[in-house]
């Protein structure tokens, strides 16, 4: 007998819920957050440019990746920011855009098709960098 779930509706296999983005979990982030908010605010503001920049850029490659059939995923991708956090947020938020998550990752009967993840790999690399930058901009 084929066991059935509750709810009735049919869930993404790897959890699905209201967003649709990428989780990137830095080690040691609790100690990186106590060193931050010691710097001075000229170079904690450094760190928000560079980031913003990088966020920017994560938005940008995943626009010119993402499958277009509509352009509702390309012209929705956001980045939301917490200034006090040095913390951004990148991806799909509204409604209409839960179907990203399926484009992400594919499903069983559709491939994946990843925009999101390569844009973040892509950054991973230059974000050090623009740290550098403008931190040596703000220092000098």
């Amino acid at each position: 007998m084929a066991r059935r779930r509750s709810g009735g509706g049919r869930r993404h296999p790897r959890g699905g819920g209201r967003s649709s983005g990428i989780t990137v979990t830095i080690h040691g982030l609790p100690e990186l957050r106590r060193r931050l908010e010691q710097l001075p605010t000229e170079v904690r503001a450094a760190c928000f440019r560079a980031l913003k920049e990088s966020a920017g850029a994560i938005v940008d490659g995943t626009k010119g990746r993402v499958k277009v059939d509509s352009a509702n995923l390309q012209g929705s991708v956001k980045a939301r920011y917490e200034n006090s956090k040095l913390r951004a947020e990148i991806g799909w938020w509204d409604r209409d855009d839960r179907y990203a998550i399926w484009q992400e990752f594919g499903t069983r009967k559709m491939p994946a098709n990843p925009s999101l993840g390569p844009s973040l790999e892509e950054e991973k690399r230059r974000l050090p960098e623009r740290l550098k930058r403008e931190i040596r901009k703000a220092t000098q």
